[in-house]
């Protein structure tokens, strides 16, 4: 007999908590009706009326309106004795649940249910940096985290955080992933420090398992979504050739590469510092192709007239030799200037350029 009382119980909590709100405003509703009622010269109009039920429950009381029949008198002091608690545990509520939802977002219990944000999966150092690099990038971009943390493990105004395996396709949708301009998954941190002990398969086979969940949601909802995947072994790409990920970070070779370059040409690792990353005068953006542009040696003087740089067309970083060549309709073309000349070119709104297509 104890447990379904109980459960009675709870049912009867859960009902209170329910109704209570809508309890309290019928209250202010039904007591400023009454108020006109018993002293409709007072008042004059309902939202008078309402008015100073709200004033004296929030014991303001400014004074403009106040009874002057004793029915009135008698009334204010029933209002005072039924109202004040009730507006003070409605107060108290609210505070409660204002608590509960930044908890919850903390937590990454929550939605996330904006659009056009960037979602990282995989939190680490390198992740921490790549937000500092968006925040600055784009002043308007929200950037999701996905990882099993228990708290969020960064707190900015743009950033949101949701826990859960991102190898979920709830966790994504959670994260509003259709909705997303793009996806950056990191390989994950947990296996990166078991790195040694461990195949390495387990590396990348991660990152492989959650392009596929991408993928799956792509697929099922028709959409299509840019994902940058870093791949700890850049053999293992053909592993990901079945899966919709757009661009690959060869973590490995790429620091490895960058550090022999260093040795036999002094300051290269300074200028691959400089194309990717804001912090520097000089970086790459992307420009749509102008209708003008015929050839790419009429892009590229035009541009250079203007300050600006022609430096690839997508992954193609020989067009100095294929100038008299005419620009395809699809082509991705990639500059190098600094913010004021990107803006002086007049461009509706430059892409910042995080890694280089594959």
């Amino acid at each position: 007999m104890g447990i379904p009382f109980i459960k009675v119980l709870y049912y009867l909590n859960k009902l209170r908590n329910r109704i209570f709100v809508p309890f309290v405003l019928l209250y202010i509703l039904i007591t400023a009706y009454i108020a006109l009622y018993i002293e409709p010269e007072t008042f004059e109009s309902y939202l008078n009326a309402i008015y100073w039920v709200l004033t004296t429950l929030a014991t303001v009381g400014f004074g403009d309106y106040s009874p002057a029949t004793t029915e009135g008198k008698v009334f204010t002091i029933l209002l005072y004795i039924t109202g004040i608690g009730l507006v003070s545990v409605f107060i108290s509520k609210v505070i409660t649940s204002v608590y509960l939802i930044d908890k919850l977002k903390a937590g990454g219990k929550m939605k996330y249910t904006g659009k056009n944000h960037i979602i990282l999966i995989g939190w680490s150092i390198k992740s921490k940096l790549a937000i500092k690099e968006i925040l600055k990038s784009d002043k308007k971009v929200d950037i999701v985290v996905i990882d099993d943390l228990e708290k969020a493990p960064l707190l900015e105004d743009r950033l949101f955080y949701v826990q859960g395996d991102p190898a979920d396709e709830e966790t994504l949708l959670n994260a509003n992933l259709p909705k997303a301009k793009g996806v950056i998954i990191f390989a994950d941190q947990t296996t990166q420090e078991n790195f040694a002990t461990r195949d390495p398969l387990l590396v990348d086979g991660k990152t492989l398992l959650v392009a596929t969940a991408i993928t799956s949601i792509e697929e099922r909802l028709k959409i299509p979504i840019h994902v940058t995947a870093e791949v700890m072994f850049e053999k293992h790409i053909r592993l990901f050739e079945h899966v919709n990920v757009d661009e690959f970070i060869p973590t490995q070779e790429m620091i490895s590469h960058a550090a022999v370059r260093s040795l036999f040409s002094h300051g290269v690792t300074h200028m691959y510092s400089e194309l990717m990353s804001t912090q520097y005068e000089e970086t790459m953006y992307e420009i749509p192709k102008r209708e003008e542009w015929k050839t790419y040696r009429d892009a590229f003087m035009d541009l250079l007239n203007k300050g600006a740089t022609l430096v690839a067309d997508r992954g193609n970083l020989h067009i100095n030799q294929q100038l008299d060549e005419p620009i395809p309709k699809d082509a991705q073309l990639f500059v190098i200037c600094d913010k004021k000349t990107i803006s002086e070119l007049k461009l509706n709104g430059p892409k910042r350029v995080y890694k280089k297509n594959k």
